[in-house]
């Protein structure tokens, strides 16, 4: 593996999918700055590179920046051809006041941007979310696909969801009336799962965490899209240095759709002896639009009911000549190992505590 010259910033390098773009641009030989919201997060980012298997050295170093404040973006920017901002705005809990949360993601994206135009990079490779693209789109006659666009007053969209549309959205128009030279490309996963480096991991894991602990007594039948995150990072990648994705939006999907039902029996029939909290019993759908009348939960679910999932991916095959290779129960059963290996304590009504699946 060749040394590259060229300096790649990817901001949040603690999270699960910024940690698997740091390992994935190593591979490759690129010199790797990342930024942490405090630099005592250096040891667990090191330690979670090295279960991947790359011993970082000297292509790797370290800035304290955060995406509230101006501080050191001048310096996390200096000397790089490009960025995967990677990072969003932490919600610890459920807010009070969204509109403090929206403006936090969309002044969080106009700072990365300024300062990597400000500093002469190439391209940003945004991190957004299928969330943005896809959730209003309920006509199953048609595919979903990158034209798309979810209505940020959608009724049950998430806080995360709204911020990342609407972090999105400010992106193309800073590029487009302040980028000056600056390239954008963004990504737009659907949910993440697949293995992860450390006790960090994405929002979906929590479908396999609530199938697995019991805490979901009856599945919901609403259909999902995932994705594994190698397939995000190497999407990244590509979008990165590839002159067609200038301008462009990907959709990140392995190939298909899977139900809750199904990845509950998936769970049963492939890890029994860790699924004996996994519920066999289906929610009807009308159950669950009459509960989200009354339940914020639910009106979710509903939601999500609504929502085609004929999703194309056929946009990044083209352009940037991707290929998801890990199809959406590889993602599942490696996501449900790593939520396995990284428990701190027994799941409620476990009998073992399984540090690692037997063989």
């Amino acid at each position: 593996m060749m040394k590259s010259l060229e300096t790649v910033l990817v901001t949040g390098g603690t999270g699960f999918v910024g940690a698997r773009c740091i390992l994935a641009l190593l591979h490759q030989g690129y010199r790797v700055r990342t930024t942490l919201r405090a630099l005592t997060s250096q040891a667990s980012v090191i330690e979670a590179l090295r279960t991947g298997g790359s011993t970082s050295g000297d292509q790797l170093e370290f800035v304290e920046a955060d995406l509230t404040s101006d501080e050191n973006w001048d310096t996390a920017l200096h000397g790089c051809t490009y960025v995967l901002h990677v990072a969003s705005p932490v919600f610890f809990a459920t807010p009070t006041d969204e509109s403090a949360h929206f403006k936090l993601a969309v002044e969080g994206s106009r700072r990365v941007l300024k300062a990597a135009r400000d500093a002469g990079v190439k391209r940003v490779v945004l991190t957004s979310s299928f969330g943005a693209v896809g959730f209003s789109h309920t006509d199953r006659t048609t595919e979903t696909s990158e034209v798309d666009w979810t209505d940020p007053q959608l009724k049950g969209l998430s806080t995360y969801e709204k911020s990342k549309g609407l972090a999105e959205r400010a992106a193309w128009e800073f590029i487009k009336n302040e980028g000056g030279g600056l390239e954008l490309s963004v990504i737009n996963p659907v949910a993440i799962l697949g293995p992860s480096l450390s006790s960090h991991t994405s929002g979906s894991f929590d479908i396999i965490r609530h199938l697995l602990d019991g805490s979901l007594k009856a599945v919901p039948n609403i259909p999902l899209n995932v994705v594994d995150v190698r397939d995000v990072a190497d999407l990244h990648v590509r979008a990165m240095t590839n002159p067609t994705a200038n301008g462009q939006r990907f959709i990140a999907s392995a190939d298909g759709q899977i139900s809750m039902p199904e990845i509950a029996r998936l769970l049963k029939q492939k890890l029994p002896q860790v699924a004996d909290k996994v519920a066999t019993k289906t929610v009807p759908d009308w159950v669950v639009r009459l509960a989200s009348l009354f339940n914020a939960q639910a009106k979710t679910g509903a939601m999500f009911l609504r929502v085609n999932r004929r999703v194309s991916n056929a946009k990044a095959k083209q352009l940037l000549d991707w290929k998801p290779m890990a199809t959406n129960e590889q993602a599942i059963l490696a996501a449900a190992e790593s939520l396995l290996l990284y428990w701190k304590a027994p799941l409620p009504g476990m009998t073992k505590k399984w540090t690692r699946l037997p063989s």
